[in-house]
């Protein structure tokens, strides 16, 4: 067999397992980039919020090296409006989480093209363990948190958001 012939005996079966989804390009862009808006009336949250539920909440993901630069901004029912962010690689260490006074850290692991879990932290302490996932369809996801609040309660919420 030539070299020619094993070239393009490789593409061939690297594009048949690309069109299967077995494999993704190193370029392809994550699952999660984009505008997404949350679905209050779908989300869970325990327990339950001691007061009303947020009136929106946004998440917008870009890519970030071979990370995701994350900004998530969410409005209050009294109409008050709070904005977080990272930046951060799925390597597992710590990045800064900056505008909350309950963590300042995030940690990030990819599971797969469409998921990953994270370690929020506060001064080193794990705080809560989030599992984030867009379906195959691409047009909602899923992200669940169990921790702990600042009284020192478990929590566990799950929140679904609808892709713009």
């Amino acid at each position: 067999m030539s070299n020619m012939q094993r070239i393009m005996k490789t593409m061939a079966v690297a594009i048949a397992l690309f069109a299967a989804g077995l494999v993704t390009p190193a370029f392809a862009q994550d699952a999660h980039v984009g505008t997404w808006k949350g679905d209050i009336a779908k989300s869970t949250f325990s327990p339950a919020p001691t007061g009303p539920a947020p009136s929106s909440s946004t998440r917008t993901y870009e890519m970030f090296g071979n990370g995701l630069k994350n900004t998530l901004t969410t409005v209050s029912a009294d109409g008050k409006s709070t904005t977080t962010a990272y930046s951060a690689h799925f390597d597992g260490k710590d990045y800064p989480y900056t505008g909350s006074k309950n963590f300042d850290t995030i940690a990030l692991k990819r599971i797969d093209a469409s998921t990953f879990t994270s370690e929020i932290k506060k001064a080193g302490k794990v705080v809560a363990t989030v599992r984030n996932s867009v379906s195959p369809d691409g047009k909602t996801m899923t992200i669940a948190v169990k921790g702990t609040n600042a009284q020192g309660q478990p929590t566990s919420s799950v929140t679904v958001f609808e892709k713009q």
